[in-house]
């Protein structure tokens, strides 16, 4: 019998020139996952409480909701948008354009959503919304608790393209969701600035479906309109001094719901 060191001699070692090739084919799957998959995405506000915390940091699948493509469709797992579901997309405020934002579907084309003393209604049904934050309501607003009943124009977070409209879309006291169109809202409904106060959101806005959190640490409200450099400098080293302290480890690989 051989020796077990002349069989390891006999084994074939792999070139520089092999590695290289698996190096690589890893690093470009790895590129095609990030780019055309999964997209990080961290969340700026509150609107989202408590299923989303500023500082909370998602891996957003992008492919799940997008137009089907026959060569991708054996290996991704396409779906459509359901009630309930949370989404990323694009702001629907002409303000910021380019902004992420993420909300909870409410309403899907054809239905009819209203709200009274800040309860929804979907097709004349109450909703049950064991996701929606408390408020506390010691702040009435008419416009955001009783939608759309309330008149927008004394309202100055109401867009004012969806001032004009909005009655358009108003069918016997209820807003009617439109074709390729969806109705979202926070599940902070106190503070969120929604689809009551922007209009619908366009189907092909929508980024994709926030999967679970990578990494949540604790952030100000106000740090993601920080655009100076040493601003950024300065949220850079409080996050490399405070990762350990400061990272919400309980919320790590936490799905999305």
């Amino acid at each position: 019998m051989k020796k077990k060191d002349q069989l390891e001699a006999e084994k074939p070692r792999e070139t520089t020139v092999e590695f290289l090739a698996s190096l690589a084919g890893v690093l470009v799957t790895g590129l095609f996952i990030i780019t055309f998959i999964f997209q990080a995405f961290e969340i700026p506000s509150s609107s989202m409480e408590d299923t989303l915390l500023i500082g909370d940091h998602v891996f957003v699948n992008r492919v799940q909701f997008s137009p089907r493509t026959g060569w991708i469709q054996p290996i991704v797992k396409y779906g459509d948008i359901h009630h309930g579901d949370v989404v990323v997309f694009l702001s629907m405020d002409p303000r910021t354009p380019d902004m992420y934002i993420v909300k909870r579907i409410i309403g899907l084309p054809g239905d009819r959503i209203h709200l009274r003393d800040g309860i929804v209604y979907r097709n004349g049904q109450k909703l049950d919304e064991p996701y929606v934050r408390p408020g506390s309501r010691d702040i009435y607003e008419p416009y955001r608790d009783n939608f759309p009943a309330v008149r927008a124009e004394e309202n100055a977070n109401v867009l004012d393209d969806w001032k004009l409209t909005m009655d358009s879309h108003i069918e016997n006291g209820d807003i009617v969701v439109p074709p390729q169109s969806y109705f979202g809202m926070g599940d902070n409904r106190d503070v969120s600035l929604d689809s009551r106060y922007w209009g619908f959101i366009a189907q092909e806005h929508v980024i994709g479906r926030p999967m679970f959190i990578y990494w949540s640490f604790k952030t100000p409200e106000s740090q993601y309109a920080q655009r100076e450099f040493t601003q950024r400098v300065s949220a850079f080293l409080h996050t490399i001094i405070h990762f350990f302290d400061q990272t919400r480890w309980n919320r790590t690989l936490k799905g999305v719901r």
